[in-house]
């Protein structure tokens, strides 16, 4: 089993990085969060898992050890492939799909794309004790819990800054005062980035 791969980005998109590690350029199929994390450097831990099927060895790549947790509670999950796995840590980073799974919301999953009610209410009964019991994601959970926090972290990404370091100050920001609105939780969140 390959831990990581660490080395030279030859190649980014959306959905895929080459990694040159040694000679050797590795393709490994990423997550939209794990893109925005790539981008701009030009060297990369990447941690992996590998998916050996009869056709074919499919590297799968995160930027965090927790993305690659989470992924690998997704796809324990009976009718949860790697793609749909993929698919659900772009449309939510491992925070958002952490609390949003603890809190129980099947509407917040099933916007995700190829995700049905009856799907994203078996990924919170099989998954919401696994996530309590080990925390994966569990840093800053308060940002989707709290509806202005959510809204903030939208607003805070709209203004141009990470979506990663707008959940944390938002996180920080309402786990201090969860009574703010939302304009002065923005406040507070410009101050400290």
């Amino acid at each position: 089993m390959i831990d990581y791969i660490k080395g030279e980005i030859t190649e980014l998109t959306p959905a895929s990085v080459t990694v040159e590690a040694y000679g050797i350029g590795y393709f490994i199929n990423i997550s939209l969060n794990t893109y925005t994390s790539l981008t701009g450097k030009k060297q990369a831990q990447v941690y992996i898992y590998e998916a050996i099927r009869e056709d074919a060895h499919v590297l799968f790549g995160f930027a965090e050890k927790s993305e690659r947790e989470m992924f690998l509670l997704l796809i324990s999950v009976s009718g949860i492939g790697a793609g749909t796995a993929r698919m659900m840590l772009s449309s939510l980073n491992t925070q958002e799909l952490a609390s949003v799974i603890a809190a129980g919301n099947a509407d917040i999953l099933k916007s995700v794309k190829g995700i049905g009610l009856k799907t994203a209410q078996r990924v919170i009964i099989d998954l919401k004790d696994k996530i309590k019991a080990t925390g994966v994601g569990q840093t800053d959970m308060l940002p989707l819990a709290n509806p202005s926090g959510e809204e903030a972290v939208a607003a805070l990404v709209m203004l141009g800054f990470p979506q990663q370091a707008s959940q944390k100050a938002v996180g920080k920001i309402l786990k201090d005062d969860p009574s703010l609105s939302v304009e002065q939780v923005i406040k507070v969140a410009l101050k400290m980035l």
